[in-house]
């Protein structure tokens, strides 16, 4: 086997272990409908050692995509996985500009979302996985 075929080889393996190793909950979901009736896309990636969610995409009540000065800012973040399906982090709610103490639920494509601050809670909805 030649060097260039070994370095290809070993890119390969590579790049698939990095994916073979990507948290479940990593990727596109569409949010459950916020208190305006608006959902947004929220992207899920690591972040250093934690899971964090940036708004990629914001859509008024009747589904058509619109300009928000959200798009960019973190929605999930400190976001870490417990077992079983189960994420602890925070989590920000743009319709009521406040930082929740989240718990994540992720089973199959949805994610059920809520999250509570001093002792207020509140239920986020169920995302679906964007495809």
């Amino acid at each position: 086997m030649t060097p260039k075929a070994i370095a290809a080889a070993l890119a390969v393996l590579v790049l698939s272990a990095g994916a073979a190793l990507a948290d479940p909950l990593e990727g596109t979901w569409r949010t459950a409908p916020d208190d305006n009736g608006n959902t947004g896309l929220i992207e899920v990636a690591p972040c250093g050692t934690a899971l964090c969610g940036t708004l990629v995409a914001a859509f008024d009540g009747g589904g058509a995509q619109v300009s928000s000065p959200n798009v960019g800012r973190l929605i999930i973040s400190e976001t870490q996985a417990q077992g079983g399906g189960e994420y602890r982090g925070k989590v920000w709610s743009p319709d009521r500009d406040q930082t929740y103490n989240s718990r994540l639920r992720l089973q199959g494509d949805t994610l059920s979302v809520s999250g509570c601050v001093l002792g207020i809670c509140r239920d986020g909805g169920t995302w679906q996985r964007a495809q």
